[in-house]
């Protein structure tokens, strides 16, 4: 019977894993190499520790009523969307109104967890952590990994030609966390997300210039909707799910478009998603400002790199580059397990519902929040934590196919049924 549980990460996902434990009277014990919770929502000035961290100026995407946890709602006076500080006291408030901080373990590493000799048996993980230069080792009945998808900066320099005869200074978006320390240079943003647009329309007031190159084009859509509400209150809703099941996608798309383009007319801004690439979507409120006045001059993808400038796809140049910010995303790993675990996990297909390693004997290894979907990610985890710690209680089932293990074709139906997100199955 699974009763020590591990968390690594004390995070978005990790204190959702802490809350579920202790509701199902289970005991936690959670690894944190950090100083402190909230995992990169705790802003710091650099990005020495290798962790992903917050940019100072960050505010959330999604409105304070769909982004909470379910018995703990924020404050009436927090804003509709928070800067970063705001939502990382919301976290600390969490914390410490379910007595969340005594359970974890701060400035610890977790430097491997592989299954004992009598896993097949008991299910149950050793685990060696380090702290202040000192390894110990844990037996756990079960393990919850919460370490999230943007571990590691996604920096793909081979892609672009003669990157490395450039003589500006590169970085990932990672290292960025002001806008002061580019004043007065002319900056390449490489990449259009939500990172790429926040991250220029900052720099505009700062830098001599600011050059924001995107291969794909987006959808470009802001915070408020209609009657000024916000806008995932309005668009993520019972009725418009229903309205998806029974409504054609090809319909819904040209609605959506329809209305997208009533703010911003994404031709006429060079925006327009280039045919046969994937729909992706960015929520900004400057950015369109920005374009109209200048400060940000839209470019399309960059074919080669020289010593001082960039040539792009349509052909122009643009000289006397100072700076190049790559906003190219994250990847992720688990470093801290065994193989082959180590390079399923890394593998979302074999993740039965997202969460499960589908080539364990026992479920007693689960991966939270290893998601990226339209919405809240705090609910989702929650949802996640809920279901995993159930199951490890034995109130909750996985469903088993031949071999005794989660079927492997349900987790290949969901990977391709969600092009654009990861959801839990209803």
């Amino acid at each position: 019977m699974v009763k020590r549980v591990a968390v690594i990460g004390a995070g978005v996902s990790g204190l959702s894993s802490l809350k579920c434990c202790l509701d199902e009277d289970l005991e936690p014990t959670c690894f944190e190499r950090s100083n402190d919770i909230g995992g990169l929502w705790k802003f710091t000035e650099s990005s020495r520790d290798g962790m992903t961290r917050v940019y100072k100026s960050l505010v959330t995407n999604v409105s304070k009523e769909m982004s909470c946890y379910s018995d703990f709602p924020f404050q009436e006076d927090y804003p509709n969307y928070m800067n970063q500080e705001k939502f990382w006291n919301y976290l600390q408030e969490f914390a410490e109104h379910f007595g969340l901080l005594k359970y974890i373990r701060f400035r610890t590493t977790v430097c491997s967890i592989t299954k004992r000799p009598d896993f097949s048996e008991t299910g149950r993980w050793d685990v060696v952590t380090e702290t202040e230069g000192k390894q110990e080792t844990a037996v756990f009945d079960a393990v919850m990994v919460c370490t999230g998808h943007l571990l590691s900066p996604r920096l793909p320099l081979e892609s672009f030609p003669g990157i490395h005869k450039f003589k500006g200074r590169i970085l990932h978006s990672q290292e960025y966390k002001v806008p002061e320390c580019f004043r007065d240079q002319r900056v390449l943003v490489v990449g259009l997300g939500n990172t790429g647009g926040d991250v220029s329309v900052e720099l505009s007031r700062t830098a001599a210039q600011v050059l924001l190159s995107t291969r794909t084009g987006t959808w470009l859509i802001g915070r408020s909707s209609d009657g000024g509400y916000p806008y995932t209150m309005m668009h993520i809703r019972r009725c418009n799910n229903f309205i998806s099941q029974v409504v054609p996608s090809c319909v819904l798309n040209w609605i959506q478009q329809r209305q997208w383009n009533k703010r911003v007319d994404h031709k006429n801004y060079g925006l327009s998603i280039i045919k046969g690439k994937k729909r992706k979507i960015v929520i900004n409120d400057e950015l369109p400002t920005c374009l109209l006045c200048g400060t940000v001059t839209l470019k399309t993808g960059v074919k080669e790199f020289r010593e001082t400038s960039a040539v792009f796809e349509d052909g122009t140049e643009e000289e006397n580059i100072d700076v190049v910010i790559f906003t190219t995303g994250y990847t992720f790993s688990f470093p801290f397990l065994e193989e082959p675990l180590k390079s399923l996990c890394a593998k979302k297909l074999f993740l039965y519902k997202m969460v499960f390693p589908s080539n364990l004997e026992k479920t007693t290894l689960a991966i939270i929040g290893l998601i990226s979907l339209q919405g809240s990610i705090l609910a989702c985890t929650e949802l996640q934590a809920r279901w995993v710690t159930r199951v490890f209680k034995g109130t909750s089932t996985v469903s088993k196919a031949s071999g005794d293990q989660p079927s492997l074709q349900i987790c290949a139906l969901q990977l391709s049924q969600k092009s654009n997100r990861w959801e839990l199955n209803r």
